[in-house]
């Protein structure tokens, strides 16, 4: 497998958009565009599984190629790592069958292979896990009814951060809130290596009642592009800087 960069948007809501573009049509245009859309719906013991929401979020996910995962606010820390992990996996998985069908023909799938064949690329992809760079934009949710679950999120991102910082590859996040105080989604800590003021921001958190959840996926797509062309840009200076 060449290598290569996973890179998934991780949004965590609890409610219906209601305001900017459609959040299922934007999920998929961020597939087209080579991301990975995973959702995490938190609820509590009074949210409905059933709920217009409910669909919403696993509509996101479905078109953005990603998981979707509906918990209560306690499981949140433990699912959001699952969820990344899970995704990563997935992708990989994703990536391997493609060089198998190129290998094997159009039929061949690790499915497909005896049993020990398959063990042998599990253990593969089980590695490349831990070897590819990841990039993680994460969206959160700030409008009113998640007010008493911030907490929680913060746990959850803090955790996720020194989970994959135990990995050999390259991570870099970036955290969305949105509604944002000023803009319709704000930016809150560009592309770094570790989520490490994470507490300071969200003790900065107000809550606000609209929940524009396509306008905040839009603008991740946005971010990976400017991340991608400063990758770019420092891989062409290390070029101009080689030897002569």
């Amino acid at each position: 497998m060449k290598k290569a960069t996973i890179r998934q948007v991780l949004l965590i809501t609890d409610g219906c958009s209601n305001q900017g573009e459609d959040p299922i049509a934007m999920a998929a245009l961020a597939r087209e565009h080579g991301l990975v859309v995973n959702v995490i719906g938190v609820l509590d013991r009074f949210d409905s599984e059933d709920s217009r929401g409910s669909q919403e979020i696993e509509g996101i996910a479905r078109a953005g190629g990603g998981i979707s995962r509906i918990v209560q606010t306690r499981q949140l820390v433990q699912t959001v790592q699952m969820v990344t992990k899970q995704a990563m996996t997935q992708t990989i998985q994703g990536v391997v069958n493609q060089e198998l069908q190129e290998i094997l023909g159009d039929s061949g799938t690790m499915e497909d292979l005896p049993p020990e064949k398959r063990g042998k690329v599990m253990e593969v992809v089980e590695e490349l896990g831990e070897t590819v760079s990841l990039e993680v934009c994460l969206l959160v949710d700030t409008s009113a009814s998640m007010k008493m679950k911030l907490p929680t999120v913060r746990e959850a991102l803090t955790d996720l951060s020194l989970s994959l910082s135990a990995r050999m590859g390259a991570n870099q996040f970036c955290l969305y809130l949105f509604p944002g105080k000023r803009k319709v989604v704000n930016k809150v800590i560009s592309w770094t290596p570790q989520l490490d003021h994470i507490e300071k921001v969200f003790d900065k958190i107000t809550t606000h009642g609209i929940t524009p959840t396509g306008p905040a996926i839009k603008e991740a797509m946005k971010s990976f592009n400017v991340l991608s062309k400063k990758n770019q840009l420092f891989r062409d200076e290390l070029y101009d800087d080689g030897p002569r």
